[in-house]
């Protein structure tokens, strides 16, 4: 089985091959790392890197992909809608999550890029109706200056201050780390609120929606 994973940042590729290697030993991932996307999602809009992303897809299925995962929460939906002309699954990393957090009541979403909120917030609302739930009570957070931490490679910085927006959560049922590279502060932060992040459910629905 391979998965091909579109990516906006490098950073995430040691992230999924790890996950592959604890969880789905055997798997074939070939990532595609497209930084520009981001860059101009965040300028102009997901819309404006529609074509691209469509293009991408269609490589990726010519090329063998069982399955595309985007790993980009800001074109997640772009590279979903680009999955039913090509006859292959394309899914984006943060459903699953998303739907799991909608079943918990008072979700906050924390994200270090603005660009995140909106899309994200849109897919609580999908997944709330798809489970046929009252539509989400969601609070989001941006958290202050993480994303320049992160863009000049300050990883570990970035991920501090996201532990620290985390741990100040006090009133949710729930909290969701918008984006794929927040994904480590999961582990670091002391809030018993529930925190949920998207690389592992996201490629564990892909390998699911693979095998199909």
């Amino acid at each position: 089985m391979t998965l091909v994973l579109l990516h906006t940042s490098p950073v995430h590729v040691p992230v999924f091959d790890a996950l592959r290697d604890a969880d789905h030993p055997g798997l074939v991932l070939r990532h595609v790392v497209r930084e520009e996307l981001l860059t101009r999602a965040v300028a102009l809009g997901p819309e404006a890197v529609a074509d691209e992303v469509e293009t991408l897809v269609a490589e990726a299925v010519a090329a063998g992909a069982d399955a595309v995962l985007c790993t980009c929460s800001t074109i997640g939906a772009v590279a979903e809608s680009a999955g039913p002309a090509f006859g292959a699954p394309v899914l984006r990393v943060d459903r699953p999550m998303a739907a799991s957090a909608v079943r918990a009541g008072r979700v906050t979403v924390l994200a270090t890029l603005a660009s995140t909120l909106a899309p994200t917030r849109a897919l609580l609302a999908e997944e709330a109706l798809r489970a046929g739930l009252p539509a989400a009570d969601v609070r989001t957070v941006l958290v202050a200056g993480a994303w320049e931490r992160f863009a000049a490679g300050d990883g570990d910085g970035c991920l501090d201050l996201v532990v620290a927006a985390a741990d100040a959560v006090t009133d949710a049922d729930v909290i969701v780390l918008a984006q794929g590279s927040m994904a480590g502060a999961a582990d670091r932060t002391a809030t018993r609120v529930p925190v949920l992040s998207s690389p592992r459910p996201g490629l564990a629905a892909a390998v699911a929606a693979a095998g199909r």
